[in-house]
């Protein structure tokens, strides 16, 4: 088609005006770039109205969206991804014989040959937006994409019994054509952990069974149970993507994996210990690409959040935050750190490890092998004239009276402590030989929380909750009716796995250190009594807190319950 055919449309039906497409010419020339491309990279046309003119010039239909339900999900398994991905284009369904292929770039037509080769058949170009088929695509991969059990379903006990002959003799464990359906299987491992939103992967060797699990939303689930023949393949491949000694099987192990998900960087760190019977592994995986949630994502009540943010507004002191592993923690504190991050602060952190990093913070990486603890990398930062300090956890009293000393001396302190409780975090303290004195001089406020699952919006119903249940969380059918008279829970469904759960948030007890708790803190009181005096003084505990969003239809008392009968 001649050039004018395209541009006499541009003209004809967009806001483009002469002066901008003599611009554009301009600088197409200039830049040896494509005029069309030009148009949309000065933002002279947008990438819609670029492709509705071209496909008005080359008689091709246009689709503004790619909807889920116009897809036949087997002709992507017919296509290798890579290719889909690097030519923008994705099949969407057989019409009268013939495929149709939805792609964004509508004068690069010489894939569809190869589209209509792998597919055996003749294909048609749709034109359509490059998010949308790079959506499209994203989706059709999670649907189609093989499973691991699939890949074990197809290794017949031919293979496996030669795979299992193989490792009677030493092997070159990177020998491909021996090790290609264990490098798949270990791959869709890791991929289906991301599509599932796990965020840690158990490998775990029994005597005659190998298990592989998935924890999701904070819990366990049996997901795979490869033949235990496949055990020491498994873990050499694991082993080599880490950067491992494969050869040393008796001593635990610790690395890093880096992995690329449909364009999502994941960050794996892997620890493998000896067992009776093989190794096991244990995978976190830690989402670098994901976005930060901020302070009002996290699950704040309404009367906590604003309190919460006038005490991180504090020249000097100490907060801290507390909860066995895997309560969030660490994304409260990433959370602050994001408020709180300004071009008018200095803020450094000491860590172990760096989950995310914050763009204008200082963060440092504990390396124990070098002798970078905690305490020595905290008497560093004091040298580097910061205004905000975030200790990823005090271990020991060094460490604590370093913070201690930090906030003394006109620092805003954020740290961790493992405890049940917020009053416990006192005792801990004194525990570790930290001085009364100095911890009711110190520390602003003490913050216990608990990751609950949130109830799945996909399959959520009423239900009437039996009053024992309602007695342990504390309530009472008046308080239920005043909230509408029914709680709720997930029936399950293919969204939530069948658990009645997708996602969590977090549920919150605030102590704040003021004089009646700071003259028991003197005392050397126990934290039940710290507890208590602070209950009185309207500190709501993680029960009361978590029985809030029972009632508010979040989750249920079921869940509350499981996380916070250690606190209470």
């Amino acid at each position: 088609m001649p050039r004018t055919s395209l541009t006499e449309i541009l003209l004809g039906t967009t806001s483009l005006t002469p002066e901008q497409l003599a611009r554009a010419e301009e600088l197409s020339a200039q830049r040896g770039i494509p005029l069309e491309e030009m148009l949309v990279q000065q933002r002279f046309l947008s990438e819609e109205e670029l492709l509705q003119a071209q496909g008005q010039q080359l008689g091709l239909p246009y689709w503004k969206e790619l909807p889920e339900s116009e897809f036949d999900v087997s002709l992507m398994a017919q296509l290798p991804l890579q290719f889909a991905r690097q030519h923008k284009l994705v099949p969407v369904r057989k019409q009268d014989g013939v495929v149709l292929v939805a792609m964004s770039q509508a004068l690069y037509l010489q894939p569809l040959d190869d589209v209509s080769v792998l597919l055996k058949a003749p294909v048609e170009p749709i034109l359509s937006p490059e998010r949308e088929v790079i959506g499209a695509l994203n989706r059709l991969y999670d649907a189609g994409a093989r499973t691991a059990a699939k890949v074990i379903e197809d290794l017949d006990a031919q293979a496996l019994g030669r795979l299992a002959h193989d490792l009677e003799g030493p092997q070159d464990i990177l020998d491909q054509d021996a090790e290609a359906p264990i490098i798949q299987l270990v791959n869709l491992i890791l991929s289906q952990a991301v599509r599932d939103r796990a965020s840690d992967i158990h490998i775990e060797p029994f005597e005659r069974s190998l298990k592989v699990r998935y924890r999701i939303d904070g819990v366990l689930h049996e997901v795979l149970s490869p033949p235990k023949a496949l055990q020491p393949r498994i873990t050499s491949r694991l082993k080599v993507m880490a950067d491992l000694n494969i050869a040393e099987t008796r001593l635990p192990q610790d690395g890093r994996i880096a992995i690329r998900v449909r364009n999502r960087e994941i960050d794996i760190r892997v620890s493998v210990v000896p067992t009776a019977f093989g190794e096991r592994l244990v995978l976190r995986l830690l989402d670098k690409s994901g976005a930060l949630l901020t302070l009002e994502d996290i699950g704040f009540e309404p009367e906590l959040f604003p309190l919460y943010n006038r005490l991180i507004r504090r020249s000097h002191g100490i907060i801290l935050v507390t909860g066995p592993t895997g309560s969030g923690k660490s994304t409260t504190l990433y959370a602050t750190l994001l408020r709180l991050n300004s071009a008018e602060q200095n803020i450094i952190t000491v860590e172990d490890p760096i989950e995310y990093q914050l763009n204008g913070v200082g963060q440092i990486q504990v390396n124990p092998k070098i002798d970078l603890t905690f305490a020595n990398g905290l008497r560093s930062i004091l040298r580097q004239d910061p205004d905000i300090i975030m200790v990823g956890e005090i271990r020991d009293r060094e460490t604590a009276e370093i913070a201690i000393q930090s906030s003394l001396t006109g620092h805003l302190v954020f740290s961790t402590l493992h405890t049940n409780d917020a009053a416990s975090a006192v005792t801990r303290l004194m525990d570790m030989g930290v001085e009364p004195f100095l911890i009711s001089s110190s520390v602003l406020a003490m913050m216990a929380q608990r990751l609950v699952r949130l109830i799945c919006t996909s399959c959520r119903e009423p239900f009437e909750p039996d009053a024992e249940t309602l007695a342990e969380l504390g309530l009472t059918q008046a308080e239920v009716r005043q909230h509408g008279g029914q709680l709720f829970h997930g029936r399950g469904c293919e969204a939530c796995r069948h658990t009645g759960y997708r996602g969590r948030t977090g549920i919150y007890e605030m102590l704040l250190i003021d004089d009646p708790v700071r003259n028991l803190v003197m005392q050397r009181e126990n934290a039940n009594t710290i507890k208590t005096t602070a209950v009185q003084r309207g500190m709501r505990t993680l029960l009361q807190a978590g029985a809030r969003k029972v009632l508010a239809g979040r989750t249920t008392a079921e869940e509350v319950l499981r996380v916070t009968q250690e606190s209470e």
